[in-house]
């Protein structure tokens, strides 16, 4: 076993080596150029780093019930904070004061997937039906449920069994009545489901938190360099870095992809700006993956399946394709599935809901057509991207090409920083040591 973690850890570290180098060997940018720049963000301290708006970094307790954590995010307009342990509040080490960083969209995708799976069990009429075993989604509390028969026996989380019932099925000895009409109506006030029914009720942050993660909380000093900060932004895939002083355990900052990308917008017009943004995407080897890599989703699909795709795959979003040749349609993020939450409409009818009808309802309520996506050609400017990621707040621009806007690329947030840097030799090794390789082994 141990062995086997072994090879999983070095390929996780591999795989950002792989990311990395093959920008680099596509970048079209003199050496020098690169060296300067670089060595420019390394004389740069992370507490010159404009604060988060309000000047204080918004935390959730990990005792937080699951309700009241999306309340939080959802009232301080935020899609992420870390979580604090309530346990070891005199302690003077971060590694004990924090468990994580919670997700605003994987809380959501939390209580999805629960109800999904309780609405799949309920239907069947036995658990080989159901197709859900005991070690893929957990023990049930089958007795303090007072279930019997294929509920229990398909081995469902409480969770999902519990979202079952709080959208309308009686958990029978014997048999799950109506599983067809639950999953249909299941949340059609979804409020009421994760604010007042268990077990959404008392569930809490601390108990998601591990197999919701996207990546490691990792905190830098105050005087830790701006480079280390991008390289953890861009190589290795952090979409957030928290600040902490020396000496004190409490986060002082919170560093995000998108501050960055704005940041570098507001340097248009510097010379060193310039010299990079000024050129074509194309001359800087963008995007850096190739049509075949580009995960889509087609407008006749189900919204739920949008949602999973992009937590299995670990991304933030998909273009919205039509037909063979990917025209793209729309765009659907992750945060999006926030609709789900705000109208019951939505979420009622989940399980048949399309990708179109999804972005045509969301449309009605708000513009009245869907919002065109994002999108570049391989001629457009480095800048014009920047400033269409950092005007608009989105986290990518897909690349289009020919009549039909095909879709050919996708151009991240991260993969914007990658072209502003590269990795000195030696730098994490010197910078951020064993300690910081472990955690980016989680």
């Amino acid at each position: 076993m141990a062995h086997e973690e072994m090879i999983k850890d070095n390929s996780k570290l591999s795989s950002y080596d792989a990311y990395f180098e093959k920008i680099q060997s596509r970048k079209k940018l003199p050496q020098s150029l690169q060296e300067t720049l670089t060595a420019a963000f390394a004389n740069i301290p992370v507490s010159s780093f404009p604060q988060v708006p309000g000047g204080k970094v918004i935390e959730i307790l990990a005792d937080t019930s699951v309700a009241d954590a999306l309340k939080i995010l959802s009232e301080c307009n935020i899609l992420s904070a870390p979580v604090r342990n309530p346990d070891t509040e005199n302690s003077s080490d971060w590694r004990d004061r924090y468990l994580g960083i919670i997700d605003y969209s994987a809380i959501i995708l939390w209580v999805l997937e629960s109800a999904e799976l309780a609405a799949v069990a309920l239907s069947a009429s036995t658990a080989t039906a159901a197709g859900v075993g005991a070690g893929a989604v957990g023990a049930l509390g089958a007795i303090a449920l007072g279930a019997t028969g294929p509920v229990a026996v398909a081995g469902l989380a409480a969770a999902a069994v519990g979202a079952a019932v709080a959208g309308g099925v009686a958990v029978d000895k014997g048999m799950g009545k109506d599983g067809a009409t639950a999953a249909d109506k299941l949340g059609e006030d979804f409020y009421k489901v994760i604010l007042e029914d268990e077990p959404f009720k008392s569930t809490t942050v601390r108990s998601i938190l591990k197999s919701y993660r996207w990546a490691p909380f990792l905190p830098v000093s105050t005087e830790c360099s701006m480079l280390s900060v991008l390289l953890l932004l861009s190589k290795y895939r952090l979409r957030n870095v928290p600040v902490i002083e020396e000496g004190k355990p409490d986060i002082k900052n919170y560093i995000t992809q998108s501050a960055v990308v704005q940041g570098l917008e507001s340097c248009n017009g510097r010379d060193w700006f310039d010299l990079i943004a000024m050129q074509p995407i194309s001359e800087l080897g963008l995007p850096f993956m190739s049509p075949a890599e580009v995960i889509s989703i087609q407008g006749d699909e189900l919204i739920l399946e949008a949602f999973k795709r992009m937590r299995d795959n670990q991304i933030g979003g998909l273009p919205v394709v039509e037909g063979p040749k990917k025209k793209i349609v729309g765009n659907v993020s992750i945060k999006d599935i926030g609709y789900l939450l705000l109208k019951s409409e939505l979420f009622s009818n989940f399980r048949k809901l399309t990708v179109m009808d999804f972005m045509q309802t969301i449309a009605s309520q708000e513009t009245g057509k869907v919002i065109p996506p994002i999108t570049c050609k391989l001629d457009s400017t480095l800048a014009s991207v920047i400033q269409s990621l950092a005007l608009k707040s989105v986290h990518r621009i897909y690349v289009v090409a020919g009549e039909d806007n095909e879709v050919i690329g996708v151009i991240t947030l991260r993969d914007v920083i990658s072209c502003f840097i590269y990795e000195p030799p030696n730098h994490f090794d010197n910078h951020l040591g064993f300690a910081v390789k472990e955690i980016l082994n989680q």
